[in-house]
């Protein structure tokens, strides 16, 4: 095979991730000290969780808790409607502002997990405050629910190699997503969510919705009829997830190491 070398310039994101797959073919042009960095960052980033690896046809349905809770309620009833648990990541400031809803969400069944204290910008901060910032959720959601929790999603979708490694060396799972509803969004209808979403799914999929958005609760109904009729099962992420001698590769799919 030709020998390939990378001239100099600015790389991108996805040439980086191409790297990964043709770097024994590959010669760099070391002089290009960017483009040397940005290859190695690729090959050593480490990822969290963003879907699983699974014949199974399992998906995983999570929602954030950050801001409000006018539409929670509502989102519950439709669980309820369809027998399904997902999986809640909530903040401090959102606990302290909805305990009661907090301790529904958990009395109800749903998966209790972390996101932070203070929702902040994980890649500012040192390993302490990293640390500071998942075990004071950690209990505060002990408190209020009873639960304890084992899955973080970061604030933002903002992680990198510090963080991930903070979030496993404290003994938790780091969960990102593969299917973003941007339920959040206010110019986005009930129909413009559901189509988001069901388009997209996948095994082992991790889908992220929140606990507020405005057409969240109608949308979640047509996502799980449509879900139930191509045959999907909805669980919360800690009953998809491989607990033991996993890895997550470049894409940040999770897998069974001796797979």
């Amino acid at each position: 095979m030709k020998m390939v070398v990378i001239s100099k310039g600015r790389i991108t994101r996805w040439l980086a991730t191409a790297f990964l797959f043709i770097a024994p073919f590959v010669v760099l042009d070391l002089d290009d000290t960017q483009i040397a960095k940005s290859v190695s960052a690729a090959v050593n980033k480490v990822t969290p969780i963003y879907f699983v690896y699974t014949e199974e046809q399992h998906i995983g349905l999570s929602f954030d808790a950050a801001w409000g809770a006018e539409h929670t309620e509502a989102i519950l009833q439709t669980l309820k409607a369809h027998d399904v648990k997902a999986t809640f990541f909530l903040t401090n400031i959102w606990l302290r502002e909805y305990p009661e809803m907090a301790k529904k969400i958990a009395q109800e069944g749903h998966e209790v997990a972390m996101h932070s204290v203070s929702h902040p910008h994980m890649n500012e901060l040192s390993s302490e405050q990293i640390a500071t910032e998942l075990t004071e959720n950690a209990a505060m959601i002990q408190e209020v629910t009873g639960y304890t929790p084992e899955l973080f999603r970061f604030p933002f979708g903002e992680y990198n190699n510090q963080s991930v490694n903070e979030v496993k060396n404290l003994g938790y799972y780091p969960i990102q997503w593969s299917i973003d509803s941007l339920d959040w969004k206010e110019d986005l209808t009930k129909d413009d969510i559901v189509a988001r979403v069901t388009k997209n799914l996948h095994n082992g999929a991790i889908i992220l919705c929140h606990n507020n958005g405005q057409h969240t609760a109608e949308a979640i109904d047509e996502i799980l009829k449509e879900s139930k009729a191509k045959g999907y099962t909805v669980m919360p992420i800690g009953q998809m997830i491989y607990r033991d001698n996993y890895i997550t590769d470049h894409q940040g799919g999770q897998k069974q190491q001796n797979d």
